[in-house]
């Protein structure tokens, strides 16, 4: 059996939760990440057998019995997972009441997975009828995507024409825009339903004036779309107080679109 820590999804979990944290993007113990794992390359590191203890879930995610999950555990800082893996990760399998986590590694100091778990199971099973090659689910604060929140109107077609203009990659990126919904009370099931089902349409959605929801076939994918989004309401919230001079306008936004093949919302972009 192999070392578990020199699992590739362990260290890409080390590597992105780094990251998240150097940006800023996840303070303290805010953010978490669920990655859905194949059996097979876990099976080279653990003992699929072996469950140290179950965790009840607080959710019914029958449609994910089986699967395996690397999940960030809740309270814990992502500044410390790099250092500490198996206190601040943890894997779990869906137990076959659908109700219950079988922890399979991780969590060593008594821990469990984030509060937001159920919210990442939803989506996970929202997202997966849309794309079946969807792994991920990453939630986190990124700073400038929260200050546009407190600036700009709060409509999905207006939030996402105006970070479509703020850089040319947008549109190619997230064509499909980005969702948001108004501020819940997070960690409880009816964010979560809420969530899942933006899903269905957007594979970015914001938690106004909390923080945002991406997903992605890998951490890369939903990494990168997160940072996408962030690094235009970054230029949004460099400019949106000085006079604009020039802008991508709507003709070129479309151009680009149609360049790269990509099946963009055009109700965003002639609301």
């Amino acid at each position: 059996m192999k070392d578990i820590l020199t699992a590739p999804f362990v260290e890409e979990m080390k590597e992105t939760t780094a990251n998240m944290y150097h940006w800023g993007w996840d303070e303290r113990n805010g953010g978490n990440i669920s990655y859905m794992l194949h059996e097979n390359e876990v099976a080279e590191y653990l003992d699929l057998n072996h469950v140290i203890r179950t965790i009840p879930t607080g959710f019914d995610a029958t449609d994910l019995i089986g699967k395996l999950f690397i999940v960030t555990g809740t309270g814990k800082y992502f500044k410390n997972v790099k250092r500490d893996p198996v206190n601040n990760l943890g894997i779990i399998r869906i137990a076959q009441d659908g109700t219950t986590a079988e922890l399979l590694w991780g969590y060593e100091d008594g821990g469990k997975f984030t509060s937001e778990l159920p919210a990442h199971l939803m989506t996970h099973m929202s997202r997966r009828k849309v794309n079946p090659e969807n792994r991920v689910v990453m939630h986190c604060h990124p700073t400038h995507t929260l200050a546009m929140n407190f600036v700009h109107e709060l409509d999905e077609a207006k939030f996402t024409h105006t970070l479509w203009q703020m850089c040319t990659e947008c549109i190619v990126v997230f064509p499909d825009g980005v969702g948001i919904l108004p501020w819940m009370l997070c960690g409880n099931n009816t964010i979560g339903e809420a969530t899942a089902e933006k899903m269905k349409d957007f594979r970015v959605v914001i938690w106004a004036l909390h923080g945002i929801y991406g997903v992605g076939k890998d951490l890369d994918e939903a990494f990168g779309l997160i940072e996408t989004v962030e690094k235009a309401a970054q230029i949004y919230m460099l400019t949106c107080n000085r006079p604009q001079i020039n802008t991508i306008q709507n003709h070129q936004l479309q151009e680009l679109a149609e360049a790269f093949g990509v099946n963009y919302r055009k109700d965003f972009l002639n609301f």
